[in-house]
């Protein structure tokens, strides 16, 4: 483990892993944990295994929990820094150029919490500047109106006939040739197609300038609203116009003899941010025993790829003259040669080639193969060990028909293996061909409809 990357987390990790331990947490006593590490790094100290194993989890997870907390401190500080309400209940206001500024305000009445979408304009403007904003106004004006209606020719939905509109600094009064038709609101109340004209008078600072707009209107659905609100909402608009030649625009604190408390609400995604950071912690803390365990399932599939190989060698130096261990030590020998070019390590050979080590450093012939067959975990290995042990106890008589057969029943074994991995490839690639054949299906009938 690199510890010149983060020392920090590392540090923590392993103090948190130290008191756990000396109070006995569960946390760090999986069985199965210390299974799958003795058999990934076979003859290395399972205390130091373990230990690297669950500080390398914490720490992971430390960095998580860290970047997740930062992350949520940066969307807290840009929802915050968005904030244009004032301690003391006052807008700023821009200048015309930055346009309109929209703010969710929310206060308390009758006892219900109130959400309100309120426009800040800017400042005035002189005349000659307000006599270019209105040219170009007018020219966009119908356009501005159309709502979600397609075109003017036929209105279906409501017009945004409103007082003001977002960019422009006007008061728009409007006028309906046929109110009955369409409202100075926008309301659509037809009954059947009519051609009306609306005049639209827009005055800023005393200045007016009016345009006639054909329309044709279609009944239109008309929403129900909140009497409550949009009664404050009116009252909001009147204060927001009477306030324009001021720098900032005092929200009301009274209205209908209740006091008013205001608050902006701001978009805040810290809270989800901490809570993803938490969960993908714990998920990757939880999993990380999974990843190992499948690790090993892996090393364990190569290594019974790799017996019919290891015993047909065997076979073939014993049929040759050489004794077990000659033939063994042999194999690895030559495994050990080809490693140093190979970018792979074979784990099979591997364990074969810590066996010999034991030998050679003393450790007796018997309890070599026996524990060659324990570490590796899997009933092939633990045969053929008991095969060599039992040589050793009876002699040589009978070894090398004893390996033959041993490597018939590899081959065989193989040959099953083969024949089940390929039938689950076959059963995984079925759904890629179910897939293909809907597409191919559809190329052949849709021309097949087309030219109904």
């Amino acid at each position: 483990m690199n510890r010149q990357k983060s020392p920090i987390f590392e540090r923590a990790a392993m103090f948190f892993y130290k008191r756990c331990c000396i109070k006995g947490l569960p946390l760090f006593a999986s069985a199965q944990v210390e299974r799958d590490l003795a058999q990934l790094h076979p003859g290395e100290n399972i205390q130091y295994l373990k230990t690297e194993y669950y500080e390398k989890k914490l720490s992971l997870a430390l960095k998580i929990l860290c970047g997740g907390a930062l992350f949520g401190l940066a969307a807290k500080y840009a929802a915050g820094g968005e904030v244009l309400l004032q301690e003391d209940g006052s807008l700023q206001r821009g200048s015309y150029l930055e346009g309109e500024r929209e703010v969710c305000v929310t206060t308390q009445i009758d006892g219900e919490q109130q959400e309100f979408q309120v426009n800040i304009h800017p400042r005035v403007l002189s005349r000659a500047e307000a006599e270019g904003i209105a040219a170009d106004f007018l020219e966009n004006l119908p356009g501005l109106i159309q709502g979600e209606n397609e075109s003017l020719t036929e209105v279906t939905e409501n017009l945004r006939l409103e007082e003001t509109y977002e960019g422009y600094p006007f008061l728009v009064e409007w006028e309906s040739s046929n109110p009955a038709a369409m409202s100075p609101e926008g309301v659509a109340a037809a009954e059947e197609k009519k051609q009306i004209e609306l005049l639209a008078r827009i005055s800023y600072e005393g200045w007016q300038w009016e345009k006639a707009i054909p329309v044709t209107v279609c009944p239109p659905v008309c929403p129900p609203g909140e009497k409550l609100h949009g009664q404050l909402q009116e009252y909001l608009k009147e204060s927001e116009q009477e306030s324009r030649l001021q720098e900032t625009w005092s929200l009301p604190e009274k209205w209908q003899g209740e006091s008013l408390r205001w608050s902006q609400k701001v978009e805040d995604n810290s809270l989800q941010l901490w809570a993803f950071a938490l969960a993908a912690a714990v998920a990757i803390y939880l999993f990380s025993d999974k990843d190992l365990h499948e690790k090993l399932e892996k090393r364990k599939q190569k290594m019974r790829r790799e017996y019919p190989d290891i015993v047909h060698q065997l076979v073939l130096f014993v049929g040759a003259g050489m004794t077990l261990r000659g033939a063994f030590e042999r194999i690895a020998a030559e495994y050990e040669k080809k490693q140093g070019k190979a970018k792979e390590k074979r784990p099979a050979y591997e364990e074969m080639l810590y066996t010999c080590h034991e030998l050679k450093a003393g450790v007796s012939e018997g309890a070599a193969y026996e524990r060659f067959g324990r570490r590796t975990g899997l009933r092939e290995y633990v045969r053929l060990s008991t095969l060599l042990m039992q040589n050793l106890k009876r002699g040589n008589s009978t070894l090398l028909e004893r390996l033959r057969e041993e490597a018939e029943k590899a081959g065989e074994e193989r040959l099953m293996q083969s024949r089940r991995l390929g039938e689950e490839a076959g059963t995984k690639l079925l759904f890629p061909m179910v897939l293909m054949l809907g597409v191919v299906m559809v190329m052949i009938m849709v021309p097949a409809f087309a030219t109904l």
